[in-house]
């Protein structure tokens, strides 16, 4: 027995005694219980790196006056000059940029740009060519013929803003390859032209309806394609007309053409045009009033097809292509039927 009170420990130690902690009252989640100070509460919400880290030692700094510079408002720009305002050229789709046919309607001028002398003298020596061969014969009149109907194609495309197309224009001077091809072998029967221009509609529509574009370009390529087709093989008509015919018409052509590109108002180019066209009929034509009347009548077609190639700001490109080669597909059915009317 020893004499050690009651739960003491030996060695004479005294007991290990919990001492006595008056209970904290319970805090909320986020919020610091009461009497306890935070070393860091002036520093919770104004934490600052010490050092350099990768942003700072990759980023330069940026000096105030660069920044006073990149906000500041740019000056407003400044009115052209006078008499030579330069433009882009036009665009399709994808850009918000005003066009050069909106700007000219716009600010109140014309977007109608004519050809000129150029493709007009142009358009003269193909027409001589197609008059020509069709005096010579069937086959040398088919070689200007051809070169025709390509421009044609060609032309009408750029006219219409889709370049690059060569698809589209393949299809159409395809269509004009099968024509000529069809009249020759129909006896230029002017129902090869029909039945070719059927087929080659529903072509272009199927090749569309394939295509994997948006609707809207969809619709615009088939039309475009159709159009192209249409005119290419119209200007089949050479082919099919009388060849007394046919080097009336080309004649007619290629001086209207002439007379209207001389520098003249526009309304008096146009009787000029006309009068040079029903006169060359006339002479070329055995000197018969049949063929001055068809030489009006062809100079109309190709009036029509000269002023589709002067609209909405062309480019030169239009003007060597569309320029040259509309005046000519337009007049083409017409040769085919005042030729008729005048047999």
């Amino acid at each position: 027995m020893t004499n050690q009170p009651y739960g003491s420990y030996g060695g004479g130690q005294e007991p290990y005694q919990q001492p006595y902690q008056q209970p904290q009252p319970q805090a909320w989640p986020g919020q610091q219980p009461q009497g306890y100070d935070d070393p860091y509460a002036d520093q919770q919400y104004t934490q600052q790196w010490q050092g350099q880290t990768w942003e700072t030692q990759m980023q330069p700094p940026v000096a105030a006056s660069a920044v006073v510079e990149e906000t500041s408002y740019l000056p407003p720009p400044q009115a052209p000059a006078p008499g030579a305002p330069e433009y882009g050229p036009a665009t399709l789709g994808g850009n918000s940029r005003v066009t050069d046919a909106q700007r000219a309607r716009a600010e109140g001028r014309s977007p109608i740009i004519e050809p000129g002398m150029q493709p007009a003298v142009l358009t003269a020596v193909l027409g001589a060519l197609l008059a020509g061969g069709a005096a010579l014969g069937t086959y040398a009149l088919l070689v200007p013929l051809v070169v025709l109907q390509g421009l044609t194609a060609a032309g009408w495309f750029r006219l219409n803003g889709m370049w690059p197309a060569r698809q589209g224009i393949a299809l159409g001077f395809l269509g004009a390859l099968v024509a000529d091809v069809a009249l020759l072998a129909s006896d230029r029967s002017p129902a090869a032209i029909l039945g070719t221009l059927g087929v080659w509609v529903l072509l272009s529509l199927v090749l569309q309806l394939r295509s994997h574009a948006d609707p809207d370009e969809r619709m615009y390529g088939l039309m475009a394609t159709v159009a192209a087709a249409a005119l290419a093989i119209a200007a089949g008509g050479y082919l099919a007309a009388d060849a007394d015919a046919v080097t009336a018409g080309a004649v007619a052509v290629a001086v209207a053409m002439v007379a209207r590109a001389l520098p003249l108002p526009t309304a008096a180019s146009v009787v000029v045009a006309l009068a040079a066209a029903a006169g060359a009929g006339f002479a070329v034509g055995g000197m018969e009033a049949s063929g001055a009347g068809l030489g009006a009548g062809v100079a109309v077609c190709a009036l029509i097809g000269h002023r589709v190639a002067s609209y909405d700001y062309p480019s030169r490109f239009v003007h060597f292509t569309a320029g040259v080669a509309l005046p000519l597909a337009a007049a083409g059915p017409a040769v085919y039927v005042l030729g008729r009317v005048a047999a």
